[in-house]
């Protein structure tokens, strides 16, 4: 490194400029990790086997990380709520997930996960969303809880939803 320089300066060598690696990161709260990881492939025996038994018109939830990871949500109603209210069908104990976070919306076999105009937003597979299909192994998060969606098999490549 030069003698003036720092971790993160802007070096310039001709036309070319070129940023030097910073030794830290730092993250600016809770919307800073957007990074989409599609789990799956890490899937236990038992999960395996907890979505290979879920009868046709429902689906499984994994929370894959947060304070309740490993938690296993079963969908079998026509509307789910999710929230930080102690009422809620999905109840996150956290400040980062809103009273009223979002509902999962069941027509048919379809299944759409709608954000309640929460304050942190609903994210499908990295991207913020007010309304969002789901589909198969699909990633939510809500606050600090990320999770992984899974249908029926038997409702898998349902096109209709009836």
């Amino acid at each position: 490194m030069e003698e003036n320089s720092r971790p993160g300066d802007i070096r310039r060598e001709g036309d070319a400029a070129q940023q030097r690696p910073s030794d830290t990161t730092q993250t600016f709260g809770h919307d800073s990790d957007l990074s989409f990881v599609p789990f799956g492939s890490e899937l236990s025996d038992v999960e395996r086997e907890a979505i290979a038994a879920l009868p046709s018109r429902s689906a499984l939830l994994l929370v894959r990380s947060g304070p309740t990871a490993g938690a296993r949500y079963l969908l079998d109603t026509d509307v789910t709520t999710v929230g930080r209210h102690p009422e809620a069908d999905i109840f996150f104990d956290d400040v980062t997930v809103s009273r009223r976070h979002a509902e999962i919306v069941r027509t048919g076999t379809v299944f759409e996960l709608v954000d309640q105009r929460s304050l942190n937003g609903t994210y499908v597979n990295g991207e913020r969303v007010d309304r969002a299909t789901l589909a198969d192994g699909a990633e939510l998060r809500i606050g600090k809880f990320r999770l992984n969606f899974f249908a029926a098999p038997l409702d898998r490549g349902s096109v209709n939803g009836a």
